[in-house]
């Protein structure tokens, strides 16, 4: 398996919004607490570190894309 996105609990402030983009079910919020899955499903849209106002999510890949086709 691949690596997931890492969270920082001590900068994520439980806000949900990597909860509310991640369309794979990765990220979750239990007991007022984002946690993160293990799963296959994620395909690494890295989204949710985008959407983070308190830049607790790291995702270890980067999409780039080359407009120099």
């Amino acid at each position: 398996m691949l690596e997931m996105p890492k969270l920082d609990l001590a900068k994520c402030d439980c806000c949900g919004l990597c909860v509310s983009v991640c369309q794979c079910g990765a990220i979750v919020m239990t007991s007022n607490r984002i946690t993160i899955i293990e799963t296959d499903d994620c395909g690494w849209c890295t989204m949710c570190e985008l959407v983070c106002p308190s830049n607790a999510i790291i995702c270890a890949y980067e999409i780039v894309f080359d407009n120099e086709v």
